[in-house]
């Protein structure tokens, strides 16, 4: 019995936590920038080069970001969209590194990789940059090839959500030739003609009959596009559906097919994650998918279906276009199906409009937007049950 007691109140105090278990959503570095207006610049590029959007769909990412009389150095360059672009992606590492972290190094130093580096566009380890943790609490971080510039100093943390983003500020722009060398416009780009060439010539079709749609895909051609383009008979087969769409419907569905920057096939299968998509807007989050790697292949899904990269139409920095065998349907105008269980018995007349989506569904099914990665929705219901079960345990040992 006295044994009892503590057990219960424990389980007690647990199920209430539970009660109140919260939910971790995705970051916007858009939004968490507006908040330091002295960042304006740092954030508009950040959105203007396209790499805002791999920020936000990232789980795991440190920006080091620069004020406005730091971007105005870099911009003094007067350096193509492109060439700042891969500037400013080195401000972009790959792992997670809060102002105590970086005060906890080991041996007090590391290297850490920049989306510069995992873009390709980096030659050799150039897109690799050195954080040194120096004496006094100075912290240093300089690029493989600064070719003799000095480092760039670390301010102060302006934002930082645990394990998923770190926002920091440094003192000046990282310095790298290879980074800042030119770029050589890539050969013009006939969207509609390659696709129709490719196998996917009724969507080529479907963008031509909306040049303002089209006019949308063509614009993100220098700075960076990703097609997810449905075949000819996938195409043919949705032709019903499509013709059912609003006009509106119709565009948001044909910008749903393109996502605002390069991914390469390597980034894909490497890359997996939530997709923002040219039907996203900046009010609006939703019309995303998810893409992952199932074996050899890559899938896209959506709430509604799952496509397959059927090939490769087009791979050439910064532009990539890749057929599908299915027209994605997002699940803004579209129903999402419902999941039959064979074996399970018939549904109680209580059901609920979502039991489509039930408690077994996978975490990473749900809704993957808002960004998030993060949902601890699961884990809070699974705390819940496992609590509830402690707790009649106790009742039981109580009685």
């Amino acid at each position: 019995m006295q044994r009892a007691v503590p057990l219960l109140a424990a389980s007690l105090l647990l199920l209430a936590a539970a009660a109140t278990f919260p939910v971790a959503r995705g970051h916007n570095i858009t939004k968490i920038l507006a908040q330091h207006p002295e960042f304006s610049s740092f954030n508009h590029y950040l959105s203007a080069t396209h790499l805002a959007s791999e920020i936000n769909r990232r789980l795991t990412i440190t920006v080091l970001a620069v004020d406005n009389a730091g971007m105005a150095d870099l911009l003094a360059k007067h350096l193509s969209l492109i060439t700042l672009r891969n500037v400013l992606s080195l401000h972009i590492l790959s792992d997670y590194y809060s102002s105590r972290k970086l005060h906890q190094l080991s041996r007090g130093s590391t290297i850490s990789s920049s989306v510069f580096q995992s873009s390709g566009r980096a030659p050799g380890t150039t897109g690799y940059i050195n954080i040194t943790d120096h004496r006094r609490g100075k912290v240093t971080f300089i690029t493989e090839d600064a070719g003799g510039a000095p480092p760039a100093v670390l301010v102060k943390s302006l934002k930082e959500i645990p394990y998923n983003i770190s926002i920091l500020q440094i003192s000046t722009i990282l310095s790298s030739p290879e980074a800042e060398a030119p770029v050589a416009a890539p050969a013009p780009v006939n969207l509609t003609v390659l696709m129709a060439k490719k196998g996917c010539k009724a969507f080529a079709d479907l963008l031509l009959a909306r040049p303002d749609v089209l006019q949308i895909f063509e614009d993100n051609l220098d700075v960076g596009l990703t097609v997810f383009c449905p075949g000819d008979g996938a195409v043919r087969a949705f032709g019903p559906k499509y013709k059912n769409l609003t006009d509106d419907g119709k565009a948001s569905l044909l910008l749903y097919h393109g996502v605002p920057a390069y991914n390469s096939p390597q980034l894909l299968k490497t890359n997996n994650g939530f997709f923002t998509t040219l039907a996203t807007t900046s009010r609006d989050k939703n019309f995303h998918y998810t893409v992952r790697t199932d074996g050899d292949a890559i899938t896209v899904k959506t709430r509604v279906i799952t496509a397959t990269i059927t090939s490769t139409i087009l791979d050439q920095d910064p532009d990539a276009v890749y057929a599908i065998n299915k027209v994605l349907q997002p699940r803004e105008l579209f129903k999402i199906p419902e999941v039959i269980e064979a074996d399970a018995p018939a549904p109680a007349s209580k059901k609920s409009k979502h039991a489509a989506a039930g408690p077994e569904e996978s975490p990473a099914d749900e809704e993957a937007s808002d960004n998030s990665a993060l949902s601890l929705n699961a884990a809070g219901r699974w705390l819940t049950a496992a609590m509830a079960a402690t707790l009649a345990a106790a009742v039981i040992v109580v009685v």
